[in-house]
């Protein structure tokens, strides 16, 4: 890995998904409350490091739960404000929390890899690049979100998980804090 397989600007978006990435994924289930949130080790200090150089900070989750009916949008609001106050006590900051409460087989979903909820970003956000922006997360639809929206992508693998294409990340790291040190040394070249 080196400085030329990324390129940011004073346009890029950093887009992350949430578990499995900032938060530990629970198997078989979904996280419905504030008790099942645990923030990954590393992450409230990537956080901080980001806010240094990225314009944009953006989270795109797909939480089909809400679909499901096993938790609501309040409750999911609930986990969300949690998570933007840990890291702004830690000196960082999230700016949008953008998420996909759709069932899997609804029409016009906004779930990843569709590119709802990129659109949705440059919405708000219109001066955002998404072609200097970076989709960070740790599963094959996180990449081909990343990759259908044009964005670069990075791939966090952690130890349980399988491995994806090459082609469809373009660096990989096993957690979000190295992907935070890599991207912090690129910014001081």
């Amino acid at each position: 890995m080196n400085s030329r397989d990324l390129t940011i600007n004073f346009r890029s978006a950093l887009f992350l998904d949430r578990d499995g990435v900032i938060n530990r994924r629970l198997p078989g289930t979904y996280v419905k409350d504030i008790s099942g949130f645990e923030i990954l080790p590393g992450v409230l200090e990537a956080f901080r490091i980001f806010s240094k150089i990225f314009p944009y900070i953006i989270i795109v989750t797909n939480q089909q739960g809400i679909g499901k009916g096993l938790m609501t949008v309040e409750e999911l609001n609930v986990i969300h404000q949690h998570l933007i106050e840990q890291v702004k006590i830690y000196g960082g900051r999230i700016d949008e929390i953008f998420f996909a409460p759709d069932l899997a087989d609804a029409p016009g979903n906004m779930r990843k890899p569709g590119t709802g909820m990129a659109l949705l970003a440059l919405e708000k956000y219109p001066d955002i690049d998404l072609a200097s922006s970076i989709m960070v997360g740790d599963s094959r639809s996180d990449m081909e979100f990343g990759r259908n929206a044009g964005m670069q992508t990075v791939y966090i693998q952690t130890d349980e998980q399988t491995q994806i294409e090459k082609e469809l990340y373009t660096l990989k790291f096993s957690r979000l804090l190295d992907f935070a040190y890599f991207v912090e040394n690129l910014n001081t070249l």
